[in-house]
């Protein structure tokens, strides 16, 4: 797909990979929508890159901030041409120990959070004869990685709504793909639940190094799938 001049909404703007994204795709000529819940963050980056982007306060758990999401980005221009569900909170902890209220919460932002999002923009892609839906998900879900089943599990159920939904509406005209970042230099540890492994540590005992992107190493790589229409991309 041509990123210039479409209607892009990024959830997850304020920071990591999702500010990085926004970035990229304005640079690229996109009319953004950026979703977050830090207001004050979402009205500087805003600001800063101009060209009509707008700023919709959205926590992904709660339905009617997605509903208002998806109402303020069909204002800009009467459509949505890509979605980008991006936000997401991580869990660390053996499994045992999982506390299942935050489990739950979880859930709601990395999973049923993206898949209201796609409930709402679905229809009115196909109206208007396509678009495009991205889920960012993570190399976990491609791994067995220990302290990281709970996260891992939203992941695995974001892959199988992603990729089934594409079979379902590749007729008509809607693309779903899936992005697979692995470690990635951003905030998104320090702010999960539970207690973050070293993985640097681990790396050590095991005789490797820990390889980890920059989220606009990871933001170059949406925006190329973005225009390849690709099904997965794994970083």
């Amino acid at each position: 797909m041509e990123i210039k001049d479409k209607v892009i909404v990024v959830t997850g703007a304020t920071s990591g990979i999702g500010e990085a994204a926004a970035r990229r795709l304005s640079h690229a000529g996109a009319k953004l929508v950026l979703a977050g819940r830090n207001d004050e963050k979402l009205a500087a980056l805003a600001r800063e890159l101009g060209d009509g982007a707008v700023a919709v306060h959205a926590d992904m758990a709660s339905q009617a901030d997605i509903m208002n999401l998806v109402d303020r980005a069909l204002e800009v221009d009467g459509r949505i041409d890509v979605l980008i569900n991006n936000a997401g909170i991580g869990m660390y902890g053996p499994f045992e120990d999982i506390d299942m209220d935050e489990y739950r919460h979880m859930m709601n932002v990395n999973v049923f959070g993206p898949a209201y999002a796609m409930k709402l923009v679905i229809p009115r892609m196909r109206i208007q004869g396509g678009g495009m839906i991205l889920n960012v998900s993570s190399r976990v879900s491609k791994n067995y990685f220990p302290n990281l089943s709970a996260y891992a599990s939203t992941k695995y159920a974001l892959n199988a709504i992603s990729l089934t939904a594409r079979e379902e509406l590749k007729n008509d005209n809607i693309i779903v793909s899936v992005m697979h970042p692995k470690m990635t230099a951003t905030n998104f540890s320090k702010n999960a639940l539970g207690q973050h492994p070293d993985y640097h540590a681990i790396g050590r005992t095991r005789g490797v190094a820990a390889a980890i992107d920059t989220a606009e190493q990871v933001a170059e790589k949406i925006v190329a799938q973005i225009e390849s229409g690709a099904a997965e991309y794994e970083m």
